[in-house]
């Protein structure tokens, strides 16, 4: 048996394991690790580029496991592009390869960052089917992952830690949170129908758009705050806060569906304009 359901051949296979490479969710978690390593005094190019490969491998991880999960387990999806051989091969392979950058980590920095690292990986296999069926779990397993990937990403760099990458972290955790029970909720009539117990099952899709919003507000607020009172977040920071209230204003009264959509994008423009000011300083 080969790993595609359609087709057959070399370009059949590679269309089918490049299936579950999927840019919206894999994005924000490369550039985390950039945004991490930015975070640091200095930076080396080569360690940003090796850490930001393992935390790709580890979203393939995770998506390819999630697809196999929901199709031959579940039932929940009604097509798959790889064959469950293929699934399990993806996942030797996209594991060996996390493995394989995680002992290169540590040899070319130290032990603590391959550690500092492998959570992503930790929460990426099992993410389904052992934490995307409780609410609290289900809730903060990719924010965590990307808190994490920051907390990572600058020790690789650094070779220690300091408070500014944890209050980013932070702030990632709970905007993320936030967006991830929207998210959620777009499954809301499947999931309640399989007792299937997210964040919108347990507390009803108004309550929890309110707790979504204001998880966001939390985050907004510690970079508000920080700017205003702390060294550690830069001035100019506020206008990422102002940038992404905006945005979250716009998607307040979207679908859970179109909501999504539109704050993931909203944290392209959050993070881009943090490192922005993170790496000019324009008001310094």
């Amino acid at each position: 048996m080969g790993v595609t359901r359609h087709g057959t051949g070399a370009s059949a296979a590679l269309r089918a394991l490049g299936s579950q490479i999927h840019p919206v969710f894999m994005l924000p978690a490369v550039a985390a690790s950039a945004f991490g390593a930015l975070l640091a005094p200095d930076v080396t190019p080569g360690i940003a580029a090796l850490h930001a490969g393992i935390v790709f491998c580890e979203l393939y991880t995770a998506h390819v496991k999630d697809g196999y999960v929901d199709f031959y387990r579940r039932g929940e999806d009604e097509d798959h592009p790889l064959t469950a051989r293929g699934c399990r091969l993806a996942l030797v392979g996209a594991s060996a390869l996390v493995f394989v950058g995680l002992g290169i980590l540590a040899v070319v920095v130290d032990p603590v960052a391959a550690l500092l690292t492998l959570p992503g990986w930790l929460i990426a296999y099992f993410h389904a089917p052992q934490l995307d069926t409780h609410p609290v779990s289900a809730t903060i397993g990719y924010p965590l992952g990307i808190t994490t990937t920051i907390v990572s990403g600058y020790y690789a760099q650094a070779g220690s830690l300091s408070a500014t990458p944890i209050v980013y972290a932070l702030v990632f955790l709970v905007v993320l949170s936030g967006i991830k029970i929207i998210d959620d909720a777009t499954d809301y009539s499947y999931d309640r129908s399989i007792d299937k117990r997210t964040v919108a099952v347990v507390v009803g899709r108004t309550r929890a758009r309110q707790l979504a919003i204001a998880l966001m507000a939390v985050g907004l607020t510690i970079v508000a705050v920080g700017a205003l009172l702390t060294p550690i977040v830069p001035p100019s920071s506020i206008v990422a806060v102002l940038a992404f209230a905006a945005i979250a204003g716009v998607a307040r009264k979207r679908n859970a569906a179109l909501a999504t959509m539109i704050l993931i994008r909203g944290t392209y423009v959050f993070l881009a304009l943090l490192v922005a000011a993170v790496w000019f300083h324009p008001l310094r």
